[in-house]
């Protein structure tokens, strides 16, 4: 009987024709974020006040060309590094968390201005799971993400405690136009009856705050009033400031570290973005290629099946035809036919497995999935087989465990969850002061005017030369400061009990506590998952070494009981019985070697190693465009 680990047919002429085909995928960025269109003259005066939105870019939907590609005459072949590159180009899992650190640079942005922050966390999502083999669940072992005990966040967002000043500057432009009409009971002053004052007011203003508490605004204010009233000495007359108002805050809201928390908080999250694309990566990745490699070991069990059922339908007919001749009874044929309906049954269940194998390998490859009508044609031909070393080489223990809590992106993401919450605990900590702010404010004024239009009254002396003149006298007053004002002060708020901040502060404080102690725990896992990796590796060598030598046990067994069966030294129930028991066993043996892939994939989960042992660039993860070739088959026929 044919060894079911010796490469099959295709298998060795594949691989002694490969080529590489030098596929250069030819990409755009998947992601990008579109600059607003120019506007036709206007746009020198919108630059400075970037008031146009920018827009980005759709979803995108399709798959990459390397999909279609490594498809030849209905047949996709797949090597492990195709799987990785596909996963890497056109897994959604992948290409949503892809999102994460393009949303935390936005934040960070919004946080610049002083606005508080929103919120960017994408979970990890767990990587697909193999379809049972004979009933028995194919578990992918998961470190990243979920499951392991390691919680991987997705960065802080609070707005608790002294809110920061707004860092974007502004400028204000005002206008007021009016023609107001009062009937008068006393003409003494007005001398008129009814007064009637058409007004043109403007305001110009702009202010600016610091991260430092201060904030500054400059006001010019200008309004030309006409009065049918002979009482004025100007009429029209225009009448004019330029404000300077400044305030410090000195004990709520005062210092850079309270006031800049969030955008400190809100670049440790753009690092929590990047951690949780490479943890999705390493989980997506590690997922698939557990497929994979189960796909590779339903294919084997796929022919260990059909082996067995040809040797079934060989006993059958050998009975068979040995009962016409009267050399066997007919009961024989009965036991040989009924091995021939279980191998096929057998067989049945195995295709199964491998077909709907197939259906989820597809659909973590893709973006469309089962959907893509020719994707749901073509059948999966894995170009790897399983290969279990002879021995590991495996570092001591303890080398190990530091590995793993120097590379594990888990343990990074909650040191920088400890660091942003002690920052957080700043602006908790400045609204248990009260506040106390002092403020200054320089005036300059000016007044211009003609002599009044209308006549003056008499009694009424006429308008000093100094203010009579054109909008430009009005400034030239201002400027020189002829009529300043000055005023300086300082407001306290003192409030009493000061519950909430009183609370607040606690709060995070405990929850700081609670984040380092996340942080002790997450170490205490990874060391207690490198040492289970371990185990679990060297278990599931011994499980395969175990199965190879009963199946070349039960292989000698079957020989023989064949042999004897030759000579009539046995009966066909024994041989049938034997056949069984090889299958089972080669089953086995195709089992622990899947379990071997596993466990040696959530062993470089565990230390870390992940993406250097199947060198994958998280550059290439972060733009979805994977600039290795693939390995194409020469001798496969060409075209789909």
């Amino acid at each position: 009987m044919t060894d079911f680990r010796s490469v099959s047919s295709f298998r060795s002429i594949a691989f002694t024709g490969l080529a590489l085909a030098g596929l250069a995928f030819a990409q755009t960025d998947e992601i990008s974020i579109q600059p607003p269109k120019p506007v036709p003259f206007l746009q020198p005066l919108l630059n400075p006040f970037h008031l146009q939105r920018r827009e980005v870019s759709p979803a995108n939907l399709a798959n990459s060309q390397r999909l279609e590609t490594l498809v030849r005459a209905g047949n996709l072949y797949l090597s492990a590094q195709d799987v990785i590159a596909l996963a890497l180009e056109n897994n959604i899992d992948i290409a949503v968390q892809r999102y994460g650190p393009y949303l935390a640079r936005e934040v960070l942005r919004r946080a610049e201005g002083g606005a508080p922050l929103r919120s960017v966390n994408q979970p990890i999502q767990p990587g697909p799971q193999s379809v049972s083999l004979n009933g028995v669940s194919v578990t992918n072992v998961s470190i990243a993400g979920g499951g392991s005990g390691v919680t991987s966040g997705g960065g802080l967002v609070a707005s608790i405690g002294t809110n920061p000043p707004s860092l974007d500057p502004y400028l204000l432009a005002y206008g007021l136009f009016s023609h107001n009409t009062t009937p008068l009971s006393n003409e003494a002053l007005a001398l008129v009856n009814s007064q009637v004052v058409a007004t043109r007011t403007y305001e110009l203003q702009y202010g600016q705050s610091w991260p430092t508490g201060t904030s500054a605004t400059f006001t010019f204010l200008s309004s030309h009033i006409m009065e049918n009233s002979p009482a004025y000495s100007l009429n029209p007359f225009t009448q004019g400031d330029l404000d300077f108002y400044i305030t410090q805050n000195l004990m709520q809201g005062w210092g850079v570290g309270s006031n800049t928390r969030y955008i400190k908080v809100a670049k440790n999250n753009i690092k929590v973005s990047d951690l949780n694309l490479k943890l999705q990566v390493i989980t997506t990745v590690s997922a698939i290629l557990n497929l994979y490699w189960d796909l590779v070991s339903f294919d084997d069990d796929l022919r260990i099946k059909q082996q067995a059922l040809e040797t079934a339908q060989q006993l059958y007919e050998d009975n068979k035809h040995q009962a016409e001749l009267g050399t066997l009874p007919s009961i024989e044929v009965t036991r040989a036919e009924a091995q021939v309906s279980q191998s096929k049954e057998d067989l049945l269940i195995s295709q199964t497995n491998v077909a709907q194998q197939e259906t989820i390998l597809k659909n973590a490859l893709s973006r469309n999935g089962a959907v893509n009508g020719w994707l749901d044609e073509v059948h999966i031909v894995p170009l790897d087989n399983i290969v279990v070393p002879e021995k590991e080489d495996l570092k001591p223990l303890p080398a190990l465990m530091e590995e793993a809590l120097a590379d594990r992106a888990e343990l990074e993401q909650a040191r920088i969850n400890v660091e942003s919450q002690k920052i957080q605990t700043k602006g908790t900590r400045n609204a248990l002061l009260p506040t106390l702010q002092a403020f200054a404010e320089l005036t300059n004024n000016g007044l211009t005017g003609s002599p009044n239009v209308r006549g003056l009254a008499p009694g009424i002396p006429p308008p000093d030369s100094y203010v009579v003149g054109g909008y430009g006298n009005l400034l030239g007053e201002i400027f020189r400061r002829n009529y300043p004002n000055y005023s300086a002060g300082f407001s306290l708020n003192i409030p009493f009990r000061n519950r909430a901040p009183q609370a607040d502060y606690v709060a995070d404080q405990i929850t700081l506590r609670q984040y380092e102690l996340q942080l002790q725990k997450a170490i205490n896992d990874i060391r207690q998952q490198v040492k289970n990796s371990v185990i679990g590796l060297q278990q599931a060598r011994a499980r395969y070494e175990t199965a190879v030598a009963t199946r070349k046990l039960q292989q000698q067994t079957l020989d023989a009981e064949q042999m004897r069966f030759k000579f009539g030294e046995s009966t066909i129930a024994n041989v049938v019985q034997a056949q069984r028991d090889l299958a089972t066993d080669q089953s086995a043996e195709v089992t622990s070697m899947a379990n071997y892939t596993h466990a040696q994939i959530a062993f470089e989960q565990a230390i870390g190693a992940t993406l250097d042992v199947h060198n994958i660039s998280i550059e290439e993860a972060r733009t979805g465009k994977v600039a290795r070739q693939s390995s194409i088959p020469d001798t496969v026929p060409q075209g789909n």
